[in-house]
């Protein structure tokens, strides 16, 4: 079967010029393509589909048979969009301190949201919205100014020529003629997505079900990046994606890829469900976020709006604490990198560009002094961001007749103490130098 699809997908290439086209872009280039991404630091998710009506799970709720296909379908009779206001969403996307955004474009059920002509299912032909949703949306997001991603699944459960689940739930082997037609209509719906809004971000999703050779992902990339050569790409497209995406969990250990995002629910649904009221709070929303930063990576965070358009209470208010949030500390989230290794201090830490400056994060409410193990440098001030307020600090167990560094401690009063988070900052003399020994015993005294 191996040999009739690339076949296949060969013959599909006639179609799609672009799969031969040659990348010979450098790690610098790739550095600059990605910069607006590492800075970006926070995204807004969008989840929005016909799922929305019966408030379901977003395609899984047939795929697992919680319910008939020809059921879930039928949502899109209801969904209507009827309140759909493009700028408030994103005003508010933009109020939350998020400098991305990420639109659910296909889910795995097939509904586009744009009027696609290379599909039969869509927001157009489909439901009584009877309109495309993604052009609007798209204007607002160029007009703030924000960076623009578009989810798009790679596999099509409803389409009856992928073989993994269609209608009558008959999976098809060795058919590569099949195969062929959807993989023509994956790339034809990729052209329409690039050729007329030049996305800065894909989002692939469902790449599990395939191979890269089967996809044709390295095809798929250079489709894309034929018309547009800076666009970022995830890494859900069987190795040939820009950066890793981890998903709900936040990496225990720092994840070894230079570019990452942790996508992640409000509460446990991506897409609007009336039953599920198990949000998480703004607190522990944010302690995620600043997990994140402190390993390096972003957050794109999760809202599921309602069939009419309109975003629940609940999420209006998460994304508007965030924003107070952001907005008081944003020299603390936008210019930073990495912190330091967890062991020098108890909570997330980040670093400033140059390396000079030490941002740590407060998720808790510290018994009078934090503590800094193992910073070689002299500190010249420490401030609350956000406050301004100078803070005291003392090094103790420095002794003259050791290198090993002593203790820092902070004093952090009450007063300074932001409900959420509270972030400090340690200007130090110089690049941060740490200490990693294990201490050293009396030689001289």
């Amino acid at each position: 079967m191996k040999k009739k699809l690339c076949a296949a997908i060969l013959a599909l290439s006639m179609v799609c010029p672009a799969v031969h086209a040659q990348s010979t872009e450098t790690p610098e280039q790739k550095e600059k393509r990605m910069e607006w991404f590492s800075k970006a630091k926070l995204g807004i998710f969008i989840h929005w589909g016909v799922y929305a009506v019966q408030g379901v799970s977003e395609s899984w709720s047939f795929f697992n048979k919680y319910l008939p296909h020809e059921e879930y379908m039928k949502q899109c009779e209801g969904f209507t969009a009827s309140k759909y206001d493009p700028k408030a969403w994103v005003d508010l996307i933009k109020e939350s301190g998020a400098q991305y955004t990420v639109l659910t474009t296909k889910h795995h059920d097939g509904v586009a949201l744009w009027d696609t002509k290379v599909g039969d299912i869509s927001t157009v032909k489909s439901t009584p919205a009877k309109r495309d949703l993604v052009d609007p949306f798209v204007k607002e997001v160029r007009k703030a100014g924000l960076k623009l991603g578009f989810y798009y699944s790679l596999l099509d459960w409803s389409h009856p020529d992928y073989p993994n689940m269609t209608r009558t739930d008959v999976r098809y082997k060795d058919d590569p003629a099949r195969w062929a037609k959807f993989n023509k209509f994956n790339f034809g719906q990729l052209a329409e997505l690039n050729n007329t809004w030049k996305p800065d971000l894909y989002w692939f999703d469902g790449d599990w079900e395939q191979s890269a050779e089967t996809w044709n992902s390295k095809g798929i990339v250079e489709l894309l990046r034929g018309g547009n050569k800076n666009v970022i790409i995830n890494s859900r497209i069987q190795g040939y994606g820009d950066y890793a995406t981890p998903e709900q969990g936040v990496p225990v250990v720092r994840p070894e890829d230079k570019y990452w995002e942790l996508c992640m629910t409000m509460n446990d649904s991506w897409g609007y469900q009336h039953n599920d009221k198990n949000y998480k709070t703004p607190h522990m929303l944010l302690r995620t976020f600043v997990d994140c930063l402190s390993n390096g990576g972003n957050m794109l965070m999760d809202i599921g709006p309602k069939e009419d358009g309109t975003i629940p209470e609940e999420q209006v208010a998460i994304l508007k604490e965030f924003g107070r949030w952001t907005k008081k500390h944003k020299e603390a989230i936008y210019e930073t990198r990495a912190g330091i290794p967890a062991e020098h201090f108890h909570g997330f830490t980040t670093l400033n560009e140059a390396g000079d400056i030490l941002y740590l994060y407060l998720p808790y409410r510290p018994n009078g002094i934090v503590e800094i193990k193992g910073l070689v440098n002299k500190v010249n001030r420490v401030w609350v961001v956000g406050n301004g307020a100078m803070l005291s600090y003392k090094v103790h167990n420095k002794n003259y007749w050791s290198g090993v560094p002593g203790n820092l401690y902070i004093d952090v009063p009450d007063h300074v103490l932001d409900e959420q988070i509270t972030v400090l900052a340690v200007l130090l003399d110089g690049p941060i130098k740490l200490y990693r020994g294990v201490g050293k015993v009396i030689e001289s005294n």
